[in-house]
């Protein structure tokens, strides 16, 4: 299959090379030059399927021609070596756990399955990669634990310094090895720029093999169409014939993008809800038709503190080429506030502990009237031990940490502190990367 530039629709190429490149010329995003769409049979059929071959059927249809299917299955077992379950809260109601992987984070998913690739594909160019990658909170600890050691490739993660939880900070910043992080003093967007302004020096692009590991890589979008189907697997058979609404906590909006694609090759989902914390540019746009991203502002979800979402433009997308109408589309912002006493109610009705992320998700879902004939998802993305001291505040409730925050907790922070400046992070690159 083919991957075409969103803007430069003449730059095709196939899923190695945009794997390696990530963002195409002029910055635009790859996007498949065709979403695979399946027939009800077929669909059931992959859905009585387990996790890892029901994801090596859905990856194969993007990746049959360039890796073969006993090879891929291999790959994806080695990446999706975690538990993935639906959580039930009543008969229609549900949370997506997506955080029992390695970093306790959804995005263990999509970025092992990319780290997976890129060290299948390298393995004979032996090419020396530099994956450059910034995180508003799980991203860096998912990318470093998923690429820690492994030969040829060295990671370079930038994040807005004290704008993240300690325990988030603690699971990526004391690795080493081929693994440094930057502490940039800005915020999650400040970041962002500072990698797009990375991707477009041309100093930079001859001298260094850079690579992403953000959501704009397609390889990470992909991997998370799998637990979309997972999750509809789980769902009893009583209940599928419902109207099924999925509820996503919503930053860079990688997540959402996969479970649209997952829509279009015909999962059965009815409607996705968008849901943003008070950075809230998306349901802005979609209640008033105007794009006017604010600056963005600190909050409790910080992972979602975005006001410029990076995978829209593959959203806009999606409802082009579907010709689908943006009411199919539900957003909804949710403040610190409401996300506070979300985490409350939850506790006091259902005695289970969300973390914020995961709160803004069933808060928006709850927003939405939940009918009679619906079956109600909402994703937690994140492990409430990470907001430990958040939840003990609110809840005065002891969270017992998962073993890999106990060991990592005491370790030293190895980061480096640098300005909001292109020229002293590109000054830093050359001095450690260029030989």
């Amino acid at each position: 299959m083919k991957f075409y530039n969103l803007n430069e629709h003449k730059e095709k190429k196939n899923f190695s090379q945009v794997l390696q490149q990530g963002l195409g010329t002029n910055q635009g995003l790859f996007f498949p030059e065709y979403l695979p769409k399946l027939n009800n049979k077929t669909i059931e059929n992959i859905l009585n399927l387990n996790f890892i071959d029901k994801s090596s059927y859905i990856l194969s249809l993007f990746l049959k021609k360039e890796i073969k299917l006993k090879i891929l299955k291999k790959k994806i077992k080695k990446a999706f070596n975690f538990p993935l379950i639906l959580n039930f809260f009543n008969t229609n109601l549900a949370c997506l756990e997506l955080f029992h992987g390695p970093t306790l984070a959804f995005k263990d998913f999509g970025v092992r399955f990319m780290a997976q690739m890129i060290e299948f594909f390298n393995k004979k160019k032996q090419n020396k990669i530099i994956i450059l990658t910034a995180t508003s909170g799980d991203t860096g600890a998912a990318v470093a634990h998923a690429f820690y050691n492994i030969k040829n490739i060295e990671i370079v993660i930038l994040y807005p310094y004290k704008k993240i939880s300690i325990l988030q900070e603690k699971l990526f910043c004391t690795l080493g090895n081929n693994i440094k992080t930057i502490a940039i003093e800005g915020n999650f967007d400040d970041c962002q720029n500072l990698i797009k302004q990375s991707f477009n020096d041309q100093e930079l692009k001859q001298n260094l093999n850079l690579n992403s590991a953000n959501s704009i890589n397609i390889s990470r979008l992909i991997a998370q169409i799998c637990y979309y189907f997972e999750a509809f697997s789980q769902i009893p058979l009583d209940q599928r014939g419902k109207k099924i609404i999925i509820s996503v906590p919503s930053g860079n909006f990688g997540n959402l993008t996969a479970g649209l694609m997952a829509k279009v090759i015909g999962l059965p989902i009815n409607k996705f809800i968008a849901a943003t914390n008070i950075n809230d540019t998306i349901p802005r746009y979609l209640h008033t038709g105007c794009w006017k991203p604010k600056k963005t502002i600190s909050t409790l979800s910080n992972a979602m503190d975005v006001s410029i979402p990076n995978n829209w433009p593959r959203i806009k997308e999606i409802f082009k080429i579907n010709n689908w109408d943006l009411n199919l589309l539900e957003s909804k912002s949710i403040t610190d506030l409401e996300t506070k006493k979300t985490i409350i109610n939850v506790f006091n009705k259902y005695k289970s502990i969300l973390e914020p992320h995961t709160a803004v998700s069933f808060c928006a879902l709850k927003k939405y009237i939940l009918e009679k004939d619906t079956f109600n998802i909402f994703l937690g993305t994140a492990h409430p031990a990470k907001f430990k001291d958040y939840i003990y505040d609110i809840l005065h409730k002891k969270i017992i940490l998962p073993k890999i925050l106990v060991n990592c907790i005491k370790k030293e922070n190895l980061s480096y502190k640098l300005p909001n400046n292109f020229l002293v992070l590109k000054n830093f690159l050359i001095k450690n990367y260029i030989i």
